[in-house]
């Protein structure tokens, strides 16, 4: 048998690595999803809805990439956000080129509702780990993340 090499050994790793991360990242976006779509909104509807809700009106333009959706996605979801009644597109004062989305009292009211449940889903979802466990997978996984950004 083959000894196997520093190298094939931390490519095997890796790989485990990546399937893991996969496998866990699939298993936590499932459960988050579910707990939206209990509230009637689907994930993409929510996170603009939260985006708006936290950081105040938000250049439609500019949503797509704060909440990682395609630019052409963003249309159609404030649309539908809009008919629920939960966001209104607003003129900006300062260029008329540019159209903000904006919180209605209702949008506001179902936020004031659902996101502590959300947020306490959350906390359930990442139980298995404690604060400390927490704390250090973020900083590992954000210097996986910058390193995978380099070429």
């Amino acid at each position: 048998m083959e000894q196997q090499t520093n190298k094939q050994k931390e490519e095997d790793v890796s790989l485990k690595l990546f399937v893991v991360l996969s496998r866990a990242l699939k298993s936590i976006e499932r459960r988050a999803e579910e707990d939206i779509k209990s509230y009637g909104l689907n994930p993409t509807e929510f996170a603009v809805l939260e985006l708006i809700y936290s950081k105040g009106d938000q250049p439609i333009q500019k949503i797509g990439e704060k909440v990682l959706i395609a630019s052409s996605s963003i249309t159609y979801v404030v649309d539908k956000l809009e008919k629920k009644n939960y966001l209104e597109r607003k003129s900006c004062p300062t260029d008329r080129r540019v159209t903000h989305a904006g919180i209605t009292a209702e949008g506001t009211e179902l936020m004031n509702e659902i996101f502590p449940k959300h947020r306490e889903a959350i906390y359930e979802i990442c139980g298995g780990l404690d604060s400390n466990e927490k704390e250090f997978l973020i900083h590992q996984l954000k210097k996986l993340g910058y390193h995978a950004l380099k070429k």
